[in-house]
């Protein structure tokens, strides 16, 4: 019932005041009235195919006529040739699910007869039109035990308002008298069989496409996210939300984030077909995962700096800055190894996303046939901007540095000045650090799409959220199910807006 879509769509980072969630997601879809029609549209073509499908029993009667007595019929062969929905809707039920309702449809059906009359056997064919059909289905709109969403059909009805059959053959005028008939027959037997179909449907299509939704998404050997459901898709009247969890996790070794998601809300907004949100509990629990696995964590060596670089990574270059370093090791390599302080932190604002990461360098030397001897160790501090796009499937991300701020916190070469290093770390932290970042952000990570859904005329806009208490979880969660690569959406994302 499903087919590929172009979606309008805006990713909202981060919204907020107070919300209504059971359990606060981290990362919540809301799909709007126009998004409802845009994919009644694509579904309704799908829904025709598979009412096509209506296989319709045989059915036989009997019939008298004064002074030729009794006789029998029988119709058989029936196939259905044309079935259109011109007319249908997509609604919202509050609290419970969608109602999707189809007016002044039409059915044309062909199919062969027989009759019989002591000896007289006579066949031919008929045609027969179904007028005025209506067809309305409520879908119940649940999730599952691993976080997937459900959907259910029920209290389906179905009306025919009129039916016309044309019999032809030999003869076919004795059953032509009794039309009315037949056609009440044809009226009931088909009645049933459209909400079975429509039933079924739904459970042979539309669900089996919702279950592609992603749950989990492997994003390399360290971590994944989780997307599962935080409660059942909520509908209101003039929108559809959906809470996932939005968390990244540890793939070897999982356990709850040290801080809760904030509350989140959309702003009045329905221009658009759908929309993201996504908190700041999305990117922060990337950072503290990443952190506490060791992951943020790079050595610059000399071979990494640019070669027509004057300032290399050596005692040499670092002796006019720090001569006791040159007395103790002169001509010696060194290397930088540059690791998180504490797991960085993302902050955003109406029009801005900010990130002050705190960091370590270590620099060490390296003397020929000899172990690494730690020579000092500095706390750099900075303010950085982010920007985040969206690239076909994927959430993808950049980021520019301010200035830096450093700090001595130990040294095994005497005292030196910081200020003297700013411009030599400044080089090393904007030609290596940040190209290698910008590399692992550029790379992105998926959103949760369901199967060929495209997303195209994405708008980003920052908000800010103004924050709650919020209790931090006190139960262990239990394991999500096993991470996989989510599938692949194909498509670009286009630019315009």
């Amino acid at each position: 019932m499903v087919v590929p879509i172009r979606t309008w769509a805006a990713l909202v980072a981060l919204v907020g005041v107070a919300g209504v969630w059971a359990a606060n997601p981290g990362f919540v879809v809301r799909i709007s009235q126009k998004g409802l029609d845009y994919a009644r549209q694509e579904s309704i073509v799908a829904l025709e195919k598979e009412l096509l499908k209506i296989n319709l029993p045989d059915f036989s009667g009997s019939f008298k006529i004064k002074h030729f007595g009794k006789g029998h019929y029988d119709f058989n062969s029936l196939e259905i040739n044309n079935f259109r929905l011109p007319t249908s809707q997509i609604s919202l039920l509050p609290g419970q699910g969608l109602r999707v309702a189809m007016s002044n449809a039409f059915i044309q059906v062909s199919g062969h007869w027989k009759a019989r009359k002591n000896f007289i056997k006579l066949n031919g064919s008929f045609n027969l039109k179904v007028e005025g059909l209506s067809i309305m289905t409520d879908l119940h709109l649940g999730s599952d035990q691993n976080g997937r969403p459900t959907v259910s059909a029920s209290a389906c009805n179905s009306q025919i308002s009129n039916v016309k059959v044309h019999i032809s053959g030999r003869l076919s005028w004795i059953l032509n008298l009794f039309h009315k008939k037949i056609e009440s027959r044809f009226r009931k037997s088909m009645e049933g069989k459209i909400c079975e179909k429509v039933m079924s449907a739904a459970r042979s299509k539309l669900q089996p496409y919702l279950q592609t939704l992603p749950v989990t998404a492997k994003i390399d050997k360290v971590a994944g996210i989780d997307y599962a459901l935080v409660h059942p898709p909520k509908s209101s009247a003039s929108t559809l939300d959906v809470g996932l969890k939005g968390e990244f996790f540890n793939l070897n070794q999982r356990s709850p984030p040290p801080f809760a998601p904030p509350e989140l809300n959309f702003p009045p907004a329905s221009d658009r077909m759908a929309y993201f949100g996504v908190s700041d509990y999305f990117f922060n629990t990337a950072f503290s995962v990443y952190h506490k696995a060791g992951a943020l964590r790079l050595s610059v060596s000399d071979d990494m700096i640019p070669k027509e670089s004057k300032i290399r990574l050596n005692t040499a270059s670092f002796g006019g800055l720090i001569p006791q370093l040159a007395k103790t090791y002169p001509n010696v390599a060194m290397k930088l190894v540059v690791s998180t302080a504490a797991a960085p932190s993302l902050s955003i604002r109406p029009g801005s996303l900010n990130l002050g990461p705190d960091l370590d360098v270590e620099a060490l030397a390296l003397p020929p046939n000899a172990s690494e001897v730690p020579l000092f160790l500095l706390g750099l501090s900075t303010n950085a901007s982010v920007e985040v796009g969206v690239r076909g499937a994927n959430i993808f991300g950049s980021t520019k540095l301010g200035r830096l701020n450093l700090e001595l916190k130990q040294s095994s070469v005497g005292p030196f000045s910081v200020t003297l290093l700013e411009a030599v770390m400044n080089f090393y932290v904007s030609q290596v650090l940040l190209p290698k970042a910008n590399e692992r952000l550029e790379k992105g990570f998926p959103l949760p799409l369901f199967q060929k859904l495209q997303l195209s005329n994405l708008v980003l806009q920052p908000l800010q959220v103004r924050r709650t208490p919020s209790p931090l979880p006190t139960v262990p969660q239990p394991p999500p199910p096993t991470p996989r690569d989510p599938p692949r959406c194909p498509g670009a994302l286009e630019d315009s807006v």
